[in-house]
């Protein structure tokens, strides 16, 4: 499988990316230069992350037939202070509502995605610590 995303600068520090037919506009802050139109690369790797793992959870758990009324993700990341200012750690946390939900349902769904399934966790921990945690709402 082949995928392919194609950027064009537009000013002063816009980029867009065409991504399956979306686009995507990202900026800098006025302090670096830019106008603040769009988010910052680098927290897109946590969108991309947060997404990758999200979808697989909600398709095993589907498949298990545990239903909940919400599911959020959050993801903190630390970046080094030096450049390049890459991510040293990030802790997942992976937020349900409902009510008397299976914990260890719960948890077989993430670990599957974080250990079998979410290409992007996979490339992520080979070179960012990685951390996550479970949290149930009632």
């Amino acid at each position: 499988m082949k995928h392919k995303v194609s950027t064009s600068w537009k000013k002063d520090m816009v980029f867009e990316s065409d991504v399956n037919g979306h686009s995507l506009t990202m900026d800098a802050p006025e302090a670096a230069g830019g106008k603040d139109q769009g988010p910052r690369p680098k927290p897109l790797m946590l969108a991309a992350l947060a997404g990758c793992t999200g979808m697989d959870v909600i398709g095993i758990l589907k498949k298990m037939r545990v239903d909940f009324d919400g599911f959020d993700i959050h993801i903190e990341a630390e970046a080094a202070d030096e450049p390049p200012k890459h991510y040293e750690k990030m802790k997942v946390i992976y937020a349900f509502t409902g009510k008397d939900l299976p914990k260890d349902k719960l948890e077989k769904a993430v670990n599957l995605s974080r250990e079998k399934y979410c290409g992007v966790s996979y490339i992520y921990k080979q070179v960012i610590d990685m951390d996550y945690e479970i949290r149930v709402n009632d």
